[in-house]
């Protein structure tokens, strides 16, 4: 076997290893962070987790010999950090308070759809595919709204579709600015998101009102190590090798993934109008990827 079939062979498992790991570890988070939020705020448990896992992978990556970040970097992983996690990961915390975690995953089943408009932002032109996609993607959006759960907390309905194109605009944008090479990126944008969240947690005044279950700790601990670490760090890895369409394929597999660990392990009910809007938003999303085939994103 020639070097070029061994490296091209080497980068296919990557990224069938890199996508495995994004879609089950990130199917799973939305249940986490429901089970810790029974002990822990939002802002808190999230902001924490990022800016622990941050930290640690900063220290690892210095004693390993990775270059210092520069402040021009630092401050372009506040901007970051400020969308994928104060404005994505948070968002997603703060209205799981009210919508069960697969009706969530639903929601952010729609950010490949944002890229769609995004991508004006850069001057590319979409496919008519990608816009068809985009609109039956709100469709199902909409849909989805006439829920129970989402009709009955409008809040947690606005936060969800706001952390979604939160993260889609954090995604396509990070791969435009100067960061640091490998995974002090992802060090250093956790940092920086992480104490972003917790300052929003100082000011809105949360307090840890229980003494937090061993359950609720576990989860926190989950969502630490594979959410952040395993997770994000495969995730960012995709953005720079793959085309956003097949990055961002954990999108329409995350909800199924969500929706069966919410009834069988959390007991979560999903309505008819809720397998129906799933159906049309992973629909929206499907024609979104297949036109991202033939078109650059």
């Amino acid at each position: 076997m020639s070097d070029t079939n061994l490296i091209q062979k080497v980068n296919r498992t990557e990224i069938i290893i890199a996508l495995l790991a994004v879609y089950i570890s990130w199917g799973s988070t939305y249940l986490a962070i429901r089970i810790a939020l029974e002990s822990f705020p939002p802002f808190f448990m999230m902001g924490i987790r990022f800016f622990v896992v941050g930290v640690g992978l900063y220290i690892f990556l210095k004693i390993k010999g990775s270059a210092t970040p520069t402040l021009s970097q630092w401050a372009n992983a506040l901007l970051i950090g400020s969308l994928l996690f104060l404005g994505g990961g948070a968002g997603v915390a703060y209205a799981e308070q009210w919508v069960a975690s697969g009706l969530a995953a639903l929601v952010i089943a729609t950010t490949p759809l944002w890229t769609v408009m995004f991508a004006w932002i850069w001057k590319h032109r979409s496919s008519r595919m990608e816009w068809a996609g985009l609109i039956v993607g709100l469709i199902g959006v909409v849909l989805l709204n006439l829920d129970g759960d989402l009709r009955a907390s409008p809040l947690g309905a606005f936060s969800l579709i706001f952390a979604s194109i939160a993260w889609s605009l954090g995604s396509m944008w990070s791969l435009r600015l100067d960061l640091p090479s490998g995974m002090m990126a992802n060090a250093i944008e956790m940092i920086a998101g992480g104490m972003l969240v917790l300052v929003v947690s100082f000011f809105s005044g949360e307090k840890i009102n229980v003494i937090p279950t061993l359950s609720s700790i576990a989860a926190i601990v989950y969502l630490a190590v594979f959410g952040s670490l395993v997770g994000f760090s495969a995730y960012m890895y995709l953005l720079k090798r793959v085309r956003p369409a097949l990055a961002t394929s954990y999108a329409y597999v995350n909800p199924v993934i969500a929706v069966i660990l919410g009834i069988w392990i959390a007991g979560e009910q999903i309505t008819e109008i809720g397998i129906t809007a799933m159906v049309v938003i992973i629909a929206g999303v499907l024609l979104v990827m297949f036109g991202q085939r033939k078109y650059s994103v």
